[in-house]
Formats: structure tokens, C-alpha cells, sequence
């Protein structure tokens, strides 16, 4: 089902748009409200799975206190900033683009038949910074327990994930029920082919500048860098997970690298928190979704705000398709004020377009691991 979730939601948008008018106005409320009932428990749910993603990933961190190590945290945290960051500028051109989409007048919107809110027990910034801090703490002094904890932990979300995942479509139909009774769906289908395009071309830019650095600008060297990726970035597109095409990003960044053991260590440890691809998509269109209902661009400080909290979710990112906007969500609405239909639009476009968010991810991880394994061999030296 992970391989087929765009597919699954074009046929869905697709079905939908050619059956709406045969669905009664009662049913399409019936959808539209189990659509918001499921966004509001999944936001709900959403600081456990922080706190338990981010968690691991300090214990794992923090059993390793290495240079390695410590190299590849911030090495993380500057490249996701700079990709993020770089996004702003591109964001702010989309955001100048004609995508004011308003209701017409004489249409009466979608009223969702029941509303129901969970209860949040903990703000997603608390779940942040104590996933990261008792997780370091805990593997300090009780580090197999603490390990043992993070796996078991760690399961339990990945079982989550598949729940989340496979109730997507469901979660997705009423959403776009009310995008098409509302008369949107038409206008986002046709103009947001822009966005995607532009977001594309910003990533491998980006990720072909990385390769480039490494290559020492060698035109040869750059286009077999690319070569040895190639599988890697055929099976991000097929699995839309990191993480399952680790083994062939593995092998194709030990062809490029000089030092393949240091290679083998760094690309394990980033698969699922160096998310380039992830970096731009998200913020840019972050930036359509807020132009799309009306609401004012962030100024530059707002924006590093988001940013830096950003970088920070970053850590506590699942690699399974959609795993990427599903833990960003509550920054989103937090920092850039999104609301329910604001976070269903980027999820769907997000999940739409996961494949190829997903081989930019894999290419830049494999630009990264490049990259620090040389830096921690010269520092090292």
C-alpha cells in the first residue's frame, strides 16, 4: 500500500470529482466530518510520537558519543537549515504567483455533519525538548535499558504509522469532497503543477551543488557520483521510503566515497533525520497553502522561528511515506497559523508528489555522508 498511496489518491480525487455529483449532500457532511474527527486524534496523538521518535534518536546519538557523531548531529541540523532556509527565498516567488483561491459566493460551503475535538494532553514543543533531553539522559546513565525502552517504544510507533497510513485515503476523501463541492479542486489541480515543478528544480539544484562540492567541480567524478546513486534514487520512487532503500543508498555512496567504513556508519544514522528533499517541499508549500486561503506570508523572522523548530522536528521524522509532513504538521499550525483544511491540502500534495520528495532525500543523504565522512577524515588527520 506504501508504494501505491499516489496512486491511491489520484484515483481517489480522480473518482471523486466524476461521482460527486451522485453522492448525497448527507454522506459527502458524514465524510467530511470523519475526515476532521481523524485529523483531530491524529494531532492528538501526535506529541507521544515525538516525544518516542525523538527519544531514540538522542539515545542513539548519545550511546555513540563520538566526533563521528557529533559531526553528523550538526552537520545535520546546518544542512536541514540551509535547505529550509534557502526554501524562504523560493517560497516567497511562489507566494507572488496568482493563487488567491476564494469560494464563489453563491455556493453554500460544505458543512461537516458532526464536530468533535480529542483532547491534547502536551504541547508538541514540551514533547520535543524532553524526547531529546531524558532520552540523552537515559542512555547516559542506563544506556541498554534506555535502548531496550527506544525499540520497544519505536515498534509501537511504526505500528502507528501503518494505521495512519492505511487510513489515509479515508482521511483524504472528505477533504477533497469538500474541496470539490466547494469549487477548489479544479484550480489546485491546474496550479499547483507550478509549485511542484519549482520545488523539484530547487532540490536537485541544491542537491547537484552538494554533489558538485564533493566532486571538486570534476565533471567526470560528479556524473558517476550521480551514476552510483541512480538505483537508490529508482527505489526512493518506487518504496517512497528512505529508510527501505537504505541498503542501495548504501552501496552507492560506498562506491563514491574513499572511505566506505565511515560511510556505513554515517548513512544508518541519517537516513530518516537528513531530509533535503523534505526541506524544501514542505516550506514551499507551506507558502502556496497560506496564499491559497488568504492568509499574509511570514516576514523573515517569523520564518527563522519556523525554521529553527523545523530543524528540530526533523529529529523525530519516521521514514515511511508521508512519516516526513505527518510529524511537521503541529510547526505548521503552530508557527505559520495553518488550520485543519490548510494541514489536509499539504498533506495530500505531499503524499502526491512523495516520490520524488523522497529521491531528493536519498540523493541528498548520500550527498551528506560524502561530505562529512571527508570532514571528519581531515579533522581526524
Amino acid at each position: 500500500m506504501f508504494r501505491k498511496m499516489p496512486i491511491i489518491l489520484i484515483a481517489i480525487i480522480f473518482f471523486l470529482i466524476i461521482a460527486n455529483q451522485f453522492i448525497p449532500t448527507q454522506i459527502q457532511s458524514v465524510l467530511y466530518a470523519l475526515s476532521l474527527t481523524i485529523i483531530s486524534l491524529l494531532v492528538s496523538i501526535l506529541p507521544i510520537i515525538i516525544f518516542i521518535l525523538l527519544f531514540k534518536t538522542a539515545a542513539n546519538l548519545a550511546k555513540h558519543a563520538t566526533m563521528l557523531i557529533f559531526l553528523i548531529f550538526v552537520g545535520v541540523c546546518i544542512s536541514n537549515f540551509i535547505g529550509t532556509m534557502l526554501s524562504f527565498n523560493v517560497g516567497k516567488l511562489i507566494y507572488q504567483l496568482d493563487l488567491q483561491l476564494q469560494l464563489p459566493e453563491s455556493i453554500q460551503p460544505l458543512i461537516p455533519t458532526w464536530s468533535f475535538s480529542f483532547p491534547k494532553l502536551i504541547s508538541n514543543d514540551k514533547a520535543m525538548f524532553a524526547g531529546l533531553i531524558i532520552g540523552i539522559l537515559s542512555a547516559v546513565f542506563k544506556p541498554a535499558f534506555t535502548l531496550k525502552i527506544a525499540n520497544y517504544l519505536d515498534r509501537i510507533v511504526d505500528k502507528i504509522f501503518l494505521v495512519i497510513v492505511c487510513v489515509m485515503p479515508l482521511f483524504i476523501t472528505g477533504f477533497v469532497i469538500k474541496l470539490i463541492h466547494d469549487k477548489i479542486i479544479f484550480m489546485i489541480l491546474s496550479q499547483y503543477a507550478v509549485i511542484f515543478f519549482s520545488i523539484a528544480i530547487a532540490q536537485f539544484s541544491y542537491i547537484c551543488l552538494l554533489y558538485l562540492i564533493y566532486s571538486k567541480f570534476r565533471l567526470s567524478v560528479f556524473i558517476t557520483c550521480l551514476k552510483n546513486m541512480s538505483p537508490a534514487a529508482i527505489a526512493g520512487l518506487g518504496t517512497m521510503s528512505s529508510a527501505a532503500s537504505m541498503p542501495l543508498t548504501l552501496i552507492g555512496t560506498e562506491k563514491n566515497s574513499q572511505h566506505p567504513s565511515l560511510v556505513r556508519a554515517i548513512i544508518p544514522t541519517t537516513v530518516n533525520i537528513h531530509l533535503i528533499g523534505d526541506c524544501f517541499a514542505i516550506p514551499i508549500f507551506a507558502f502556496a497553502v497560506l496564499k491559497t486561503f488568504g492568509l499574509p506570508d511570514p516576514t523573515f523572522l517569523q520564518y527563522l522561528v519556523f525554521a529553527l523548530y523545523f530543524v528540530l522536528a526533523k529529529f523525530s521524522a519516521a521514514g515511511v511515506p508521508a512519516g516526513g509532513i505527518m510529524v511537521m504538521l503541529p510547526v505548521l499550525a503552530a508557527h505559520l497559523g495553518f488550520n485543519s483544511e490548510m494541514t489536509t491540502l499539504i498533506t495530500a500534495l505531499y503524499v502526491l508528489f512523495d516520490p520524488i520528495f523522497t529521491c531528493a532525500n536519498i540523493m541528498g543523504n548520500g550527498a551528506f555522508a560524502l561530505l562529512i565522512a571527508n570532514l571528519y577524515t581531515r579533522l581526524k588527520n
